[in-house]
């Protein structure tokens, strides 16, 4: 499983969505971050993978990143990926 995480501006928690296979994940990772480039206006949703009922909209002129990352690495006892301004 791929997580697709988000961080919005003036948003403390991120928001994430998840793809079963990678080459899905990095596709709507790819497209996410061309409209980051594009600055474009307008509003994008997201549903989710893995629960079914999950969808996320978000106008994309407030995303700050967007990032990738597989989420059996987050069980694996070291840090979980994300956002974090530890160093």
């Amino acid at each position: 499983m791929y997580v697709i995480e988000l961080a919005l501006k003036f948003n403390p928690l991120p928001l994430s969505v998840q793809r079963k296979e990678l080459s899905d994940a990095e596709s709507l990772y790819q497209k996410i971050k061309d409209c980051m480039e594009r600055g474009d206006q307008k509003l994008f949703e997201l549903k989710c993978e893995k629960v079914e009922d999950k969808k996320l909209s978000f106008l994309v002129s407030e995303l700050l990143a967007v990032q990738i990352y597989e989420k059996a690495a987050a069980s694996s006892g070291v840090k979980r990926p994300g956002f974090s301004f530890d160093a």
